[in-house]
């Protein structure tokens, strides 16, 4: 596993891509601070972090795009799925690669608090559970996008398909307030990724909603194995 996650990780880093996400992700980051935070002279946050709820749903189908679409491409998905490495391990080591380049950029927030400490008090719980919060959005996003990068070997359609997924995510309420029975509408409720996602903007730590992003992310990392164990025997 840590084999896996150590190749892809240096991929990121040999070609433009780790370098030009990182990149994209601390500008996004930076503008929103200096437009609802700084501007506002305002040490709150917390719409830097709706704010960068939307940007990761599109960003990291992008940096998940290549993670078996090019195995898949160059024919070397073969020389993988027939290694002693178990496809458990080979899908959680393609996930912490990425997850691994999530972390360097959701780290930019701590130095963020850091600044903004030096002039006015900072709540470093709302800080460090956006942290959280981003970094469960964020390992979803990379399991869901890893999942439909098994299924193709066109990186461009393995990005579209996984945006297409993380914007059904959003339209979950927008489902859940034309379902006719209130049975139904609180059932969709219950499945709201950006109400559960924004509770940890405000700093609101709740376990249900942590399990419920873990159990999504495992549900299609789950999903990935079952496509390469059935690409393995056929």
């Amino acid at each position: 596993m840590l084999a896996i996650m150590k190749r892809e990780l240096l991929s990121y880093f040999t070609s433009p891509l780790g370098y030009v996400f990182i990149a994209v992700f601390y500008l996004f980051s930076g503008v929103f601070l200096y437009l609802f935070t700084l501007y506002n002279q305002s040490t709150d946050m917390g719409s830097v972090y709706t704010g960068m709820f939307f940007v990761m749903l599109i960003m990291i189908p992008v940096l998940t795009m290549r993670l078996m679409a090019e195995e898949n491409k160059q024919k070397t998905d073969q020389l993988l799925l027939t290694s002693p490495v178990s496809l458990p391990r080979l899908v959680m080591g393609k996930f912490l690669s990425a997850f691994c380049i999530l972390l360097i950029c959701v780290m930019i927030f701590v130095v963020y608090g850091i600044m903004l400490s030096a002039f006015a008090d900072v709540n470093w719980a709302i800080i460090w559970g956006n942290i959280v919060g981003m970094l469960l959005l964020g390992s979803l996003c990379i399991s869901s996008g890893l999942f439909v990068s098994t299924l193709t070997e066109n990186q461009m359609i393995a990005a579209i398909g996984s945006i297409g997924i993380n914007i059904a995510f959003i339209l979950v309420d927008s489902f859940a307030s034309v379902m006719p029975f209130k049975f139904l509408q609180d059932v969709f409720y219950s499945l709201s990724f950006y109400s559960r996602y924004n509770e940890f903007t405000i700093g609101i730590f709740s376990l249900s909603n942590i399990f419920f992003f873990v159990s999504v992310a495992f549900v299609f990392l789950f999903l990935t194995v079952r496509v390469l164990e059935k690409r393995r025997w056929a």
